[in-house]
């Protein structure tokens, strides 16, 4: 079922709004986590401590990280500082529906929505790099009906959208 973005918890706002506003991203970053967990559990998958690592990293900021960056953060961290150890949990996570890989930067960005059926459309600041995850189903069922026009089924699609954050554009909304 697609996640509308609406949440239970007051405290913490997931919309993609709030990856380009003022928000308790604390809370934000802890409430995906914990879902992560309990998603992991449920698919039988073991966030390891490199793992879990690496999603704190995506976590931190709602921004795109390349795999060498989350490596520099690792090996800071003490978990060793071969390419592969990054990109092992990369690909995990990315497998698993915990992170998505943004093409347009080669780069990560952590799922704000870890085990929920959806369409992600990526809003892209090409200044900052802040990335914006939102559900836009009518660009997913326009694809889906061009497909069919085709002959063609979907099994996968990412939307990426590049354009300036409010804040790189000056603060105007």
């Amino acid at each position: 079922m697609p996640h509308d973005h609406s949440h239970s918890c007051p405290g913490c706002a997931t919309g993609p709004e709030m990856a380009f506003a003022s928000h308790d991203h604390a809370h934000c970053a802890k409430d995906v986590m914990e879902r992560a967990e309990t998603v992991a559990g449920e698919q039988g998958a073991r966030l390891t401590p490199v793992r879990r690592r690496v999603l704190e990293i995506l976590l931190e900021a709602h921004r795109a990280m390349g795999a060498y960056e989350v490596l520099e953060r690792l090996a800071a961290d003490g978990f060793g500082n071969q390419p592969p150890v990054a990109y092992r949990a990369l690909d995990f996570l990315v497998e698993q529906g915990m992170a998505h890989r943004i093409q347009r930067l080669n780069a990560f960005a952590a799922c704000m929505h870890p085990g929920e059926a959806h369409a992600p459309v990526f809003l892209i600041c090409r200044s900052c790099n802040a990335v914006a995850e939102t559900e836009a189903l009518h660009v997913r069922a326009t694809l889906e009906r061009a497909a069919d026009g085709m002959g063609f089924s979907i099994e996968r699609s990412t939307v990426e959208a590049v354009g300036l954050c409010p804040r790189c554009r000056g603060g105007q909304a």
